[in-house]
């Protein structure tokens, strides 16, 4: 009986690749929604900790443009998807945080991302 080895960097590199070709085509096809509605900018909040975490808020410029909330859902989950691929487990333990920020004109995106963590500095003397 062989042992079979599970080459779990390949795997890893597999799951990027296809969350990079899901992201590539999210992003293709709300961006010519959000275009098509006159969106200049998307910004999105989001918050994760204690194995949890959403989009806290969606923002559209201009301000006077109403973005359709089953758009609106699917942005958030564009942008927590974004956030997640560049920082996998942000949402664990303490958490991390961001923003992320799309110029839709330019196609550009920033992500403004912390993460938390607890720091502990210890020290042990005895016998001194």
């Amino acid at each position: 009986m062989t042992n079979p080895q599970i080459d779990y960097a390949a795997m890893a590199a597999q799951w990027r690749a296809e969350r990079e070709t899901n992201l590539k085509a999210s992003r293709t096809e709300l961006l010519a929604q959000l275009r098509a509605l006159g969106i200049s900018e998307v910004t999105a909040e989001y918050e994760g900790y204690g194995d949890s975490g959403n989009v806290e808020d969606v923002t559209v410029q201009p301000a006077e443009v109403q973005l359709p909330e089953s758009l609106a859902a699917e942005v958030g989950d564009f942008a927590w998807s974004l956030a997640y691929h560049h920082h996998p487990g942000f949402e664990n333990n303490e958490g991390g945080f961001g923003t992320l920020t799309w110029d839709i004109a330019a196609d550009s995106i920033t992500l403004d991302h912390a993460d938390r963590f607890v720091d502990c500095s210890h020290s042990y003397d005895e016998g001194l």
